[in-house]
């Protein structure tokens, strides 16, 4: 407690598992390096419109 200057063992220990949870997220995504193919042309979702109530697109 006297490194995260939490006052309550409660929060010390749901932090703890936040950063549990968040560690292991980041692992589940590292498994993905390398794997996906995103092919994004930035040029083209930059020019697009993304209003949804735009009647020009139908």
């Amino acid at each position: 407690m006297q490194f995260t200057n939490i006052k309550t063992k409660t929060k010390v220990i749901a932090l703890a598992l936040q950063e549990l949870i968040n560690k292991n997220k980041v692992a589940e995504l590292k498994f993905y390096k390398g794997k996906v193919n995103l092919n994004i042309d930035l040029d083209s979702l930059r020019k697009r419109n993304t209003h949804p109530d735009d009647s020009s697109l139908f």
